[in-house]
């Protein structure tokens, strides 16, 4: 009886653990027009720290009201509107150069080169690699070379 109860609590923490783990999976969101700004605190009489880019990706790192915190890639923090934010992911190059190939992998054909800051959208993912789309390229980047 010992040995059955401690399996159910067993797998009641494992339960719990998975669970918790999954709601604190990090949340991205990207914003849906030029121009947008970042702010020291939550309102519209605060500092602008930043204007942002259609598609600028950002973490989520809180929420105050109708208030998101976010931070970027390079670490800054601030805060945005929700209603300027949407679900549509989107990545910025982070290194210097990347190359852009045809399919994801090294041997496939180059179709275009990132630069850092320039933001891509985001198709899909297989593995390392991340299939981007931008008005004149589509094609697939190593998510080493991009944010998040």
């Amino acid at each position: 009886m010992v040995r059955s109860w401690g399996k159910s609590v067993s797998m009641a923490v494992l339960a719990t653990v998975f669970a918790v783990s999954s709601a604190c999976a990090t949340e991205y969101v990207s914003v849906v027009k030029d121009g947008v700004n970042l702010r020291s605190a939550p309102g519209t009489d605060a500092e602008i720290l930043f204007q942002l880019p259609l598609g600028y990706p950002l973490e989520v790192l809180g929420k105050e009201g109708q208030w998101l915190k976010v931070s970027d890639y390079e670490g800054d923090k601030g805060y945005i509107q929700e209603s300027l934010v949407g679900k549509t992911p989107h990545v910025i190059v982070k290194t210097k150069e990347c190359k852009i190939y045809s399919g994801p992998g090294t041997k496939e054909k180059v179709v275009g080169n990132g630069v850092r800051d320039v933001i891509l959208q985001k198709v899909e993912q297989k593995g390392d690699w991340i299939k981007v789309t931008h008005p004149s390229l589509t094609g697939w980047v190593h998510k080493n070379s991009v944010w998040p």
